[in-house]
């Protein structure tokens, strides 16, 4: 048995209303009792695997190298492959080959061995055919957490077979930044698809206005460094904590205030 890493991280878009969440932390504890869990956030709204793989991608460096675990698989049962990935920097990642483990594995220096876990022999029997979380993903994740290398969870399979998850970028057009929203936080604000380098090459300067097109509304917000920078209710574009682009209302939702959805694109001026 190798080092064990004993660091295990769970994301997922399960939600806190119903057993799978705990099911399988349950799993885990049996198999690995000594592993220490986080719960990096089971909020993703359904279905959503752009959102988790975004979330795990900007979480990841502030995690302790161990066991990542990510479960967004509206295929459950289908053909998508369930995998568990070692990457450059040593983490692993465990759950359904549908993207939401790409970004994640890309920020990390990218996938250096890769083992398909849908016949795994630490998988649980029977597999049900619409919980691989509890009977597949969880106990992979456990036993890589005890420390068992990656080669015994699975069979091998390429790096290059796996599904890459494409994030919009952004485009200038006649000087107007255009831009996707990529993702929504319970707060309203909206992470747009610019990110702290598209931003530097702008040059955009704290304090000055920024028009706004999006779903045929017109706003202008405010350049700014932070929510207390313009008065309450007032609408800012700022760098977010991850350093992309996002608009917010202080004190209030900027996606309700300009009508927005996940990709939804949004025309950006800077004067």
């Amino acid at each position: 048995m190798s080092q064990q890493p004993l660091f295990l991280s769970f994301l997922s878009d399960y939600g806190l209303e119903d057993d799978f969440v705990g099911v399988c932390h349950g799993v885990i504890a049996r198999l690995c009792p000594a592993a220490r869990v986080i719960d990096l956030t089971h909020g993703v709204a359904r279905h959503d695997v752009r959102s988790g793989a975004l979330i795990l991608r900007e979480a990841l460096p502030y995690l302790p190298v161990g066991v990542h675990l990510a479960i967004v698989d509206p295929d459950v049962g289908a053909s998508r492959r369930a995998v568990a990935l070692r990457l450059a920097d040593g983490r692993q990642l465990v759950g359904p080959d549908n993207g939401v483990l790409s970004l994640a594995a890309e920020r990390a220096g990218g996938v250096v061995e890769a083992v398909d876990i849908a016949r795994s022999p630490f998988r649980l029997e029977p597999v049900s055919a619409t919980f691989h979380g509890r009977d597949i993903f969880a106990p992979v994740a456990a036993r890589l957490a005890e420390g068992i290398p990656l080669a015994r969870a699975g069979d091998p399979c390429g790096p290059k077979e796996l599904v890459q998850l494409a994030v919009p970028r952004p485009r200038l057009d006649d000087g107007i930044l255009l831009a996707h929203a990529v993702y929504i936080d319970r707060f309203g604000n909206v992470g747009l698809s610019v990110e702290h380098d598209d931003l530097a090459a702008l040059g955009v300067r704290l304090g000055r206005p920024v028009g706004l097109e999006a779903s045929g509304r017109s706003e202008t917000a405010t350049y700014a460094r932070t929510f207390a920078d313009v008065e309450v209710g007032g609408l800012l574009v700022y760098e977010d904590a991850y350093k992309r682009l996002s608009v917010a209302v202080s004190h209030g939702s900027a996606a309700a205030l300009l009508g927005v959805n996940v990709d939804d694109e949004l025309r950006i001026s800077f004067e």
